[in-house]
This record gives C-alpha cells, structure tokens and sequence, in this order.
C-alpha cells in the first residue's frame, strides 16, 4: 500500500525549475529519505507534500488526498517537523505539549507522549533553555502528538552535536517500529543511508537515482551514498 504518490511534479520560481519532473511513491510503514544538497528541490518538494504550496504541474496524493485541496483533513493525519520550526522562547515544554494536543480532535495522551520521548524531567523547562538536542526531541513529540500515519522531518539533525545527533536518530528508528511512515528530508548522507529503507537522491530539481541505499551504491560502483551523489552529478568532492 501507497501512503505518498507523487507523479511529475513540477515547481517553477520566475525561470528556475525548483523541481522538475519528480516521481516516486512512498510505501506504508517505511522509512524514505529524500537526500541531496541545499537547492537540490528537497523542501520544495516537501512543501508540496504538506500542501505549503501548490505544484505548478503534476499530481501528489498523501493518505488518498490532494495536499492542495485538502490540508485541513490531512492536518489530522500527518505529523510535520521543518527545518525552521520554533517556539516562543518562554513556553514551558508541557505547555507546548498540551497545547498541540488541542488542535487535534483525537490526540495522543500529551503527557505519556512527552515521558516516551525523554522529555518529563524537562516539563517546566522553557524552550528558550533547551539544548538544541532537546529542542529538537521536543519537536519531533509535537509532530507526533495527533498519532499522526505519516511524519515528514525536514533537516532534522542540522546543527546538533554528535551525540544529540545520534540519540535523534534512535528516536526515528523507534518511529519506524511503532508502524508510523517516515519521510525523512536531509543533505546528510550518512543519516539516510543509515536510517532509511528507500532513498531518492535529489539534484538540479531532479531524482538522480532512487533505490535501496545498497541498490544506489551498486549502481554507481561506489562505496557510499555520498560517493554515489558525486558520481551521479559528474563532479569531483
């Protein structure tokens, strides 16, 4: 089964094609990665998905439903962590919890959601005191306090520490154990060759190769995702 079906789609800004000519669909349950460097028609793409913003052509279909057209339905079915996601500095973090739990009409528990991703010790924390490891498992709790079937997570891990890096990335392996499907947007390549079932590796507003990251690596002779990138683009690191 299908949860996203995305058929040339196609994004113009004035005579830039941002993305030109995308297809790939993404299965229930499983972990997709959308990979490539900044300009490569990564968020643009997401932005789609989520219904941010309208194709100039092609069709995208995500539970069965037009983004476009029904953002509102969808709301209640996906869970959205962007790269410029924030907070007011002074809300406390169960205040953030139990305030997204009420845009939804049936909603997790927000207090075991919170205690399931580490964050109980840091209820009466303020976000603006966070680490930026914390921060982030704390947007990725409120992507997935409505029990959302599909999470899109876009640069989760830009600007962590190794180690917040690490632990971020055992959060969306348990994701991936609990049923939930995962889109997961980075310019990491070690992060979706790690994490990740399927990849699209995106360029010049185009999927390059897409595949297994073993299936991507085979085909390019090479020994990783980033050395099949470069491989693909025929150019030098």
């Amino acid at each position: 089964m299908e949860a996203i079906e995305v058929t040339d789609l196609r994004k113009t800004y004035g005579d830039r094609n941002a993305v030109d000519g995308v297809t790939f669909t993404v299965r229930a349950g499983e972990t997709f990665g959308i990979v490539g460097h900044n300009g490569a028609g990564k968020t643009t793409t997401v932005e789609c998905l989520i219904g941010l913003k309208r194709p100039d052509g092609g069709t995208i279909r995500v539970l069965g439903e037009d983004p476009a057209r029904g953002r509102r339905t969808l709301a209640e079915r996906i869970g959205v962590q962007l790269q410029e996601s924030a907070l007011p500095e002074r809300i406390k973090v169960a205040e953030a919890m139990r305030l997204y739990a009420s845009f939804y009409r049936r909603p997790g528990d927000w207090q075991e959601v919170m205690e399931r991703w580490s964050l109980g010790q840091l209820a009466r924390k303020a976000y603006g005191d966070l680490s930026g490891g914390q921060k982030q498992r704390l947007m990725l709790a409120l992507a997935l306090v409505g029990r959302p079937e599909v999470v899109v997570l876009d640069e989760l891990t830009t600007g962590l520490d190794p180690i917040s890096r690490r632990e971020t990335w055992r959060l969306v392996r348990e994701l991936k154990t609990s049923g939930t499907t995962v889109v997961l947007v980075s310019h990491y390549f070690d992060e979706t060759e790690t994490l990740c079932d399927r990849v699209a590796v995106f360029a010049r507003g185009r999927i390059e190769a897409m595949g297994t990251p073993g299936e991507i690596t085979a085909g390019t002779g090479t020994a990783s995702l980033e050395e099949a990138y470069f491989a693909l683009e025929g150019t030098d690191r």
